[in-house]
């Protein structure tokens, strides 16, 4: 929201919310019905391909988003080292309301102007008009319009809105107040209305130029440098007639400069050019890709789970991962995306954070949550880890955490297999059972003096049950195969359960809804693995899966992990930047359990807190 709102801030559709595309519905209906049921030579195909188009233009800006996200978080060619937060994701994603308009705009003009009723695919004089008009007037009138937005006045009641991100994404691009893009509309609509009203329009004309405005808009706001050095040294006049993004990166820095649309021509004529324009670009273009300090290795869940990463849809990796109905009818999508990650074969960055003097990566690993449960897909997935672990000691990588990765522990011995292979390894593998134990353990309401356990076993589950009977406290299991599997390591302390009265519940992965269903009303369920239980009753308390809220000081984190809200990380997570951060030397991972007690104060020490404490 701009400082001081003006009148035309809002969008008229804010109100409908997710469910705003209806006012597209009309149109697109009766377009559609109109094209399948007359006849061939009365059929408009120019109005049939609008709300296609309109799709084709969403898919443009999403890859623009998934691009920028991933050579950001690389680092090579990054052109602003501040960081995105979550208020810059929740003020940015109504980008595709502009789209709405655009989309509503051409409906309405096609069906009242007569001119673009059957426009032909392609015309030369159209398409050279539509070029001489968006170099003239529109660049002129854009430059000039622009400045008058940096006044005070105009500037605290709109414009403010889109300068509030100064580290700029391509979404960014069409972040403004719904009475600006009336504005913008405009003047865009310049080369649009005039080729119409002279006969010269036609389809690929309009549709080139729309695709040419998302294309430098989307290109522009991007934080890195991509524009190659030898297209100006082939064609030097060229700096005059497209920007590039560190040009553009100045004007939300500086302010005062760089005013032009997609041309700098303007800025030389009138003296608004920044000074360091070159400088940054070419500092841009030198830039290497950024070594990390901690890598987390993780991987995808379930298919839809791509679009909650944050390449994938910003609203949706800025909110705890949910089921969305809308997801469903992605499915083509959704499958070309399985496709891509199976063919890529290998890991991938997904996000880049600072933490203090640390430089924290996420890598995520092509496989889902299904694949570690196969027997024919252990190879595979233990040569990408293994890649992985020599990629980041190459880079020179202090510690890898292994995230999700450890859930199988007949997979690769939680890490075990990787140190007993390469022995020498100067990184270290940190699987974060340590601190999971400790979380659970704080969050064991005090004065509990028995818990029923259900879950698989693994050595978190091990640990947890050995450390709550040395402290007296009564363990109970459902099945006798788990009293005998846990009595080996507690001595004969767990007892099968023959009436379910305990109030604390210690649940992993595998627990039932029918075994939920026979826990007493107000029962608590502290989980234990890192895949949260199915939450089956409305009457029992639910705790998160061991994870530890970020401080402030941990920076552009703006998108969520997994099922954690914001701002929340998994004990697994945190316990490879706490490794780095103490320079333990050693590797957690295997049966190896580092100090509890030592990792939950240092974790603490560092401004973490866990989200649920004993009471």
């Amino acid at each position: 929201m701009a400082s001081k709102p003006g009148i035309l801030t809002e969008w008229p559709w804010t109100w409908l919310g997710s469910y705003k595309y209806v006012v597209l519905a009309p149109f697109v209906i009766h377009s559609t019905y109109s094209y399948m049921v007359k006849d061939k030579s009365e059929r408009d195909f120019s109005q049939f391909i609008i709300f296609p188009f309109l799709l084709t233009r969403m898919l443009h800006n999403q890859i623009w988003i998934s691009l920028s996200r991933y050579r950001t978080a690389k680092g090579n060619n990054r052109i602003v080292d501040k960081n995105i937060e979550f208020e810059q994701v929740d003020r940015e994603r109504n980008w595709d309301d502009q789209i709405i308009f655009n989309g509503i705009l051409f409906y309405v003009g096609q069906i009242y102007i007569t001119q673009a009723h059957h426009l032909p695919w392609w015309r030369t004089d159209g398409v050279i008009w539509t070029i001489l008009l968006h170099a003239g007037p529109v660049e002129f009138l854009y430059y000039w319009l622009h400045r008058a937005l940096h006044h005070h006045f105009l500037y605290s009641r709109y414009h403010s809105h889109h300068h509030s991100s100064i580290v700029t994404e391509p979404i960014t691009s069409v972040i403004h107040p719904f009475g600006e893009h009336i504005a913008y509309f405009a003047l865009f609509a310049i080369p649009l209305v005039t080729t119409l009203l002279t006969g010269t329009a036609s389809l690929i004309s309009f549709a080139g130029y729309i695709t040419y405005i998302d294309f430098m808009n989307n290109m522009g706001h991007c934080n890195f440098e991509h524009i190659p050095k030898w297209l100006f040294s082939v064609f030097p006049p060229l700096k005059y007639l497209m920007y590039t993004p560190s040009y553009h990166s100045l004007h939300h820095t500086q302010f005062r400069t760089n005013y032009s649309l997609f041309m700098p021509f303007y800025d030389y004529v009138y003296g608004t050019m920044d000074k360091s324009s070159d400088e940054l670009y070419e500092s841009s273009l030198l830039r290497k890709e950024e070594a990390p300090d901690v890598v987390h290795l993780t991987h995808l869940t379930t298919p839809e789970s791509i679009y909650h990463l944050r390449l994938g849809f910003a609203y949706l990796a800025s909110e705890p991962h949910k089921s969305k109905w809308y997801l469903w009818l992605m499915w083509p999508v959704t499958f070309w995306s399985m496709m891509v990650t199976w063919i890529y074969g290998r890991t991938f960055i997904v996000e880049r954070n600072i933490f203090k003097h640390l430089k924290l990566q996420t890598w995520a690993v092509p496989k889902y949550s299904i694949q570690y449960y196969m027997q024919w897909q252990r190879e595979s997935i233990n040569n990408l880890i293994e890649d992985a672990i020599l990629e980041a000691e190459e880079k020179g990588v202090k510690v890898l955490s292994l995230g999700l990765l450890n859930q199988g522990e007949d997979l690769n011995r939680n890490g075990a297999l990787f140190i007993q292979k390469y022995p020498k390894l100067r990184i270290n593998i940190v699987d974060g059972s340590s601190l999971a134990i400790a979380l659970v353990l704080n969050s064991i309401p005090k004065g509990t003096t028995e818990i029923l356990f259900r879950g698989s076993l693994s050595k978190v589950a091990y640990a947890i049950v050995c450390a709550l009977c040395q402290q007296g406290i009564q363990v109970a299991t459902f099945y006798e195969n788990e009293k005998l599997k846990l009595s080996a390591m507690t001595q004969n302390k767990v007892i099968v359960a023959k009436s379910f009265t305990q109030k604390v519940w210690i649940v992993g992965d595998g627990v039932s809804d029918d075994e939920q269903l026979k826990a007493p009303k107000g029962t608590l369920f502290i989980p234990f693995s890192q895949f949260p239980p199915k939450k089956t009753r409305n009457d029992a308390f639910y705790y998160q899966t061991p994870s530890m809220l970020a401080p402030p000081s941990l920076h552009n984190l703006h998108s969520c992990e997994n099922w954690l809200p914001r701002r929340v990380m998994s004990a697994w997570r945190v316990a490879g930047i706490v490794h780095a951060m103490e320079g333990w030397d050693v590797h957690e991972c295997g049966d190896t359990i580092f100090d509890v007690k030592r990792i939950l104060e240092a974790a603490l020490r560092h401004g973490f807190r866990p989200t649920t404490v004993s009471t």
